[in-house]
């Protein structure tokens, strides 16, 4: 996971392919997005090629012909890195590789190179190298001549350097390893997670880039890092966010999905991605400003679907009105989103109201409750000093009275502990 090599800015060529199903202004804002993404992991985008096929070519993808049109056009513009809009099989990395004689690189491999990059904790960057080995092991028979130690630039940081002394033995057994370690990683996260039990928590989730971090550096004065590029924040951070003296939620702020996010960096996300699962209220940050917004609401719904949390509540939260310039967008979004909430992030446009949805949220999912009870059932008193903490307890003469202030859920769990104990 070292990046050893000197920063060197790749000139790239992006490849995409039409088909009918994809219409010439759709195709347009993938490529723009894997530019963006290319920008971000480090190369510059020299030429764009799109290549129109009714189905991919099995051992070229883009063809044979206009493979090697690729490989002089690289020639003359001097090109390093090839980089395409889709998941090339192995087959196809090796036939192209010997035909342009350049690094080439699929959309998931230069999401991993992002990852690589921005990985600063010891979860994340374990993590990271566990999808990058998952991904590298049924590539392994592709020429790695060109990760060789002379070479530098993207696609060539992280376990991939060492790819041509290593085996598949190796890499399994690394494999193992690194889950092993996610497994005492996850347990240790959730011994932390139990003191957060009598608190409302919500989670940021979002298309990346759509000013999740901006949104928790607002409202708790969090000072994530936040900046305008793609995949900004992968470790899962939770700050407090003050609504009343009195009430007071988590907020966790995530990684950001994207289209076609590989699914083994879902897997290995797991861990961080649990904080999704385990949130009463998920906060959905769309960026009102994009073109293809509906298109990104789509891929995150089919994300979260993905991890277990189709039926969680939602709050839609359409981000960077400030910033919009067709002001007609936002009536339609007020028809077709009625629930949804907009704002802006970074000038705190209609917080308040976002805010008065969170109390609303809180007072339907807290309960505050008195009960009363015998001086014989100390260790029930007990019990429940455990389960909350925002408690009041009485003593006198006739017995125990308990006030308290909790969730639903550990409201329900101590009502159960008063009917065993009659």
């Amino acid at each position: 996971m070292i990046d050893t090599n000197p920063k060197i800015i790749d000139r790239a060529i992006l490849v995409a392919v039409k088909t009918r199903d994809i219409s010439q202004e759709r195709l347009k804002e993938h490529l723009l997005e894997l530019e963006m993404l290319a920008a971000t992991a480090g190369a510059e985008t020299i030429l764009k090629i799109v290549q129109e096929r009714q189905r991919f070519d099995s051992a070229y993808f883009i063809g044979k012909g206009k493979a090697e049109e690729i490989a002089e056009l690289a020639e003359l513009n001097e090109i390093t890195v090839v980089i395409f809009d889709e998941d090339l099989n192995p087959t196809q990395v090796r036939n192209l590789e010997k035909l342009i004689n350049k690094k080439i690189l699929d959309r998931s491999g230069l999401i991993l190179d992002i990852f690589v990059s921005h990985a600063k904790t010891n979860q994340a960057k374990t993590q990271v190298e566990l999808a990058q080995l998952q991904y590298m092991l049924p590539r392994l028979t592709r020429a790695w001549t060109h990760l060789s130690k002379q070479y530098g630039g993207i696609g060539t940081k992280g376990p991939g350097e060492t790819q041509i002394e290593t085996d598949r033995r190796i890499i399994r057994t690394r494999i193992a390893k690194l889950k092993e370690k996610l497994k005492k990683i996850e347990s240790q996260q959730k011994t932390k997670s139990l003191g957060r039990e009598n608190y409302i928590k919500a989670t940021l989730v979002g298309y990346t880039n759509a000013g999740k971090s901006t949104l928790l550096n607002l409202l708790t004065e969090a000072a994530v890092y936040a900046e305008d590029k793609l995949f900004a924040t992968l470790d899962s951070t939770t700050r407090a966010l003050e609504l009343t003296p009195k009430k007071k939620i988590l907020i966790t702020d995530t990684v950001g999905f994207i289209r076609k996010l590989p699914h083994h960096l879902v897997a290995s996300f797991k861990t961080t991605l649990n904080v999704v699962l385990d949130a009463d209220l998920i906060i959905h940050v769309i960026d009102i400003t994009n073109k293809f917004y509906e298109d990104h609401i789509h891929v995150v719904e089919e994300t979260l679907d993905s991890l277990g949390c189709k039926n969680k509540p939602k709050i839609q939260i359409f981000n960077k009105i400030d910033a919009l310039e067709d002001k007609n967008k936002i009536e339609y979004i007020k028809n077709h989103f009625p629930n949804s909430i907009i704002i802006s992030a970074e000038r705190g446009i209609n917080i308040k109201s976002l805010k008065d949805i969170f109390i609303k949220f809180y007072e339907q999912n807290f309960v505050e409750n008195k009960i009363r009870t015998d001086h014989s059932h100390s260790h029930l008193v007990s019990k429940i000093h455990s389960l909350v903490e925002d408690i009041e307890t009485n003593y006198d003469d006739f017995g125990i009275t308990i006030k308290y202030r909790t969730t639903k859920q550990i409201h329900e769990q101590i009502l159960r502990l008063l009917n065993d104990s009659k």
